[in-house]
């Protein structure tokens, strides 16, 4: 007849077990932290200078309110975030890289035959 093991027994690991992978979390936490620092400085660089980033610059030297201009201006940044990532978390669920890469790439050539279009017409 076996003993039935405590369930602070039951939920104790055992001095032998270990994990198979120990580097697993460190390359977690690797992943994460590369992922946000490209996501970081790719899209602070992109959006230095753009009409966003001059339209605040407007609003805040108008209103005498900079602290409510900067809250208005960091929603709405989260929230046309938040609105691409969830369309291309579910975009990649539906369409292949390839076929991601080759959408993409598409409407980037459509969008540079439309502004050289406009350029030959000046």
């Amino acid at each position: 007849m076996t003993a039935t093991p405590s369930p602070s027994e039951e939920r104790s690991p055992s001095p032998d077990s270990t994990d198979p992978n120990p580097q697993s979390a460190s390359r977690l936490k690797g992943a994460f932290w590369g992922t946000f620092t490209t996501t970081f400085l790719t899209i602070g660089l992109a959006e230095m200078g753009d009409r966003t980033q001059l339209a605040t610059l407007l609003m805040a030297a108008e209103s005498q309110s900079p602290w409510v201009v900067f809250a208005g201006a960091a929603i709405a940044l989260i929230t046309t975030s938040l609105i691409g990532v969830l369309l291309g978390w579910w975009l990649s669920k539906r369409i292949s890289p390839q076929g991601m890469d080759l959408a993409a790439a598409a409407i980037l050539l459509f969008v540079a035959i439309l502004l050289l279009g406009d350029a030959l017409q000046l």
